[in-house]
């Protein structure tokens, strides 16, 4: 493959991988910031779609989808998880979730909805989020709170489940 159109056509053969980031932002008594979107039921955590094609890493896109979604703009903590998501419809999803830390009350006050994507906020006790949150999603913010909690090192998942030693 030493011809540019034969490692071209080679990549273009390449299976196609999604990836996503979200950040997982608590208050002083533990409840998770949850986002209401407008285009599908349920709830979720501020984050998005990756721009790989524009070269962002997946940290990158968390920090960028909370700027636009909640008008946030920080450096996201550490890793909590990573979670490979079989595709239903669509390629596998690498989902990548990064500590927000916890927000004050002038945090709070300071989010600013993006009216294009999101309906409203809310912040969710622990006990309630997996009635929140979907399937694989809400696995995964457990596992992360419980990361948290622990002290662990990041969570590898599969599809919501924790995998590995």
């Amino acid at each position: 493959m030493t011809e540019t159109g034969d490692y071209a056509a080679y990549i273009a053969s390449l299976p196609r991988v999604l990836a996503a980031a979200a950040t997982l932002f608590r208050d002083a008594r533990g409840r998770v910031l949850l986002v209401e979107p407008n285009y599908r039921e349920g709830w979720a955590l501020p984050g998005g779609t990756v721009e790989s094609d524009d070269g962002e890493s997946p940290r990158q896109g968390a920090r960028r989808e909370t700027a636009e979604e909640i008008g946030l703009d920080r450096a996201p903590g550490r890793l909590l998880a990573v979670d490979w998501v079989p595709g239903t419809g669509r390629p596998p999803l690498v989902a990548y979730l990064y500590d927000g830390g916890v927000l004050g009350e002038d945090d709070l006050k300071a989010i600013r909805l993006q009216e294009e994507e999101l309906l409203s906020w809310r912040l969710v006790p622990r006990d309630e989020l997996a009635g929140r949150l979907p399937g694989a999603l809400g696995r995964r913010v457990l596992a992360a709170l419980d990361a948290l909690d622990s002290g662990a090192d990041t969570v590898e998942m599969e599809n919501g489940r924790p995998v590995g030693p």
